[in-house]
């Protein structure tokens, strides 16, 4: 398609908007791989007045161009209203929490239900067996499942490799495609990527978290394959060098990308290799009896079915911190009660409870729990409600591919 003048000038003046964020708040911009002359420009302007930053991004909004398709035109629409809402709260506006959720990530956000939580720790009571006190069992397991931290570079590797041949033998990738991984230490992440462009990103593991051995294969599939470094490669190839879609080149944290892309990677593991034994695909088990051999290769004992059965009672707490978040921000409830929400639903201690509450306080990151919580859900009933005929791989390749946002499945 031939985007014409009007279209390619707005596309850029995007770009600069969100560029200019980065200036605001470092780290805004989570990767950039476009025009490297465009980056040096706005790094070179005076610190923007965020109030300017709204007003350019209403602007665009309204003059989004006739030549500009429906997809591209939602997608950068949806955009400029998360730009147009930062820069509101980054000029001193106070916004609601609900509306503020909506604004960002193109979604509504309601209370959890404390019964699915009590269901899911009956689950996780059945899960774990023997008696005593739920958190304390929970707690034990979480030990004994720690990966030594002189194996966990290897344990990385080989699943890296494992997933690697798996996925681009369905979701093919161009040959130069390459993940540096990094052990690393005092970061408040459990793991992150970077995409660097060229289809290269380094994806970095926090050592000081005690990786566990049923969280480690969802982690890599979530960073690398076919989470987020696939996404990265496939709308680089697709969107960006075959479409010229050049708004895929900037990547910025809370905007509907973020939502769209957390939900995708944390479906990764499904649909690479099967979440349960009863929703496999492709090699007749689940993802727990998968890890299992991979384990059992590097000579580690790993009960990949109990991990399972552990791992489909804890996801039905995934709301529980978003729930915390809305007590905090719209409830205006006593911290020591938020704490004490999050302590006796997610079965953690104090001082974890309290550094989970630190992310949630935030003025810039308190609302991305939701991308957590509202991706996965969004896309499992997405990728769980096909057509006929149209397969769980197709479903999750137009995730991979089309520049989505929420309202689009939502539609579609």
């Amino acid at each position: 398609m031939d985007l014409g003048r009007d279209s390619s000038t707005l596309i850029r003046e995007y770009l600069t908007l969100g560029l200019r964020f980065d200036r605001i708040e470092e780290g805004y911009v989570d990767s950039f791989t476009g025009d490297p002359a465009l980056k040096r420009a706005v790094d070179a302007e005076p610190r923007p007045d965020p109030a300017d930053l709204v007003r350019q991004a209403e602007r665009l909004l309204a003059e989004l161009p006739a030549d500009l398709d429906d997809a591209r035109a939602a997608f950068v629409g949806a955009h400029l209203r998360a730009l147009a809402c930062a820069g509101r709260k980054f000029a001193g506006e106070q916004v609601g929490f609900v509306d503020e959720v909506e604004a960002y990530f193109d979604v509504r956000i309601t209370k959890g239900d404390p019964e699915r939580y009590r269901q899911a720790h009956a689950k996780l009571d059945d899960a774990l067996g023997g008696a005593g006190v739920l958190a304390e069992r929970v707690q034990a397991y979480r030990s004994a499942e720690e990966i030594p931290p002189a194996r966990l570079e290897e344990c990385i590797h080989a699943f890296s490799s494992a997933l690697r041949d798996r996925v681009r033998a369905t979701f093919p990738l161009p040959a130069r495609e390459t993940i540096n991984y990094e052990v690393v230490t005092d970061k408040p992440w459990s793991g992150f990527n970077y995409y660097l462009g060229d289809y290269r990103s380094t994806v970095a593991v926090n050592a000081d978290l005690k990786q566990q051995m049923s969280n480690l294969p969802r982690l890599v599939a979530h960073e690398s394959y076919p989470g987020h470094h696939t996404e990265h490669c496939r709308k680089e190839a697709g969107l960006v060098e075959g479409k010229g879609q050049a708004e895929q080149t900037i990547f910025l944290v809370n905007t509907p990308q973020c939502l769209m892309a957390e939900g995708l990677a944390d479906l990764a593991l499904y649909a690479a290799v099967g979440h349960g034994a009863s929703e496999a695909t492709g090699n007749g088990h689940g993802w727990g009896a998968w890890a299992t051999e991979i384990y059992a290769d590097l000579g580690l004992r790993f009960d990949g079915e109990r991990a399972e059965m552990v791992s489909e009672a804890t996801a039905a707490l995934a709301d529980v911190r978003q729930d915390a978040a809305l007590m905090l921000h719209d409830e205006h409830r006593d911290v020591d009660d938020v704490v004490a929400f999050l302590k006796q639903w997610l079965l953690v201690n104090d001082e974890r409870a309290r550094q989970m509450l630190r992310f949630l306080s935030s003025p810039l990151w308190r609302a991305y729990t939701s991308t957590y919580v509202e991706g996965y859900r969004l896309l499992r009933g997405w990728l769980d409600t096909r057509p006929d005929g149209v397969s769980l791989t197709e479903r999750f390749g137009t995730l991979l591919d089309e520049p989505l946002i929420p309202s689009s499945l939502r539609t579609g």
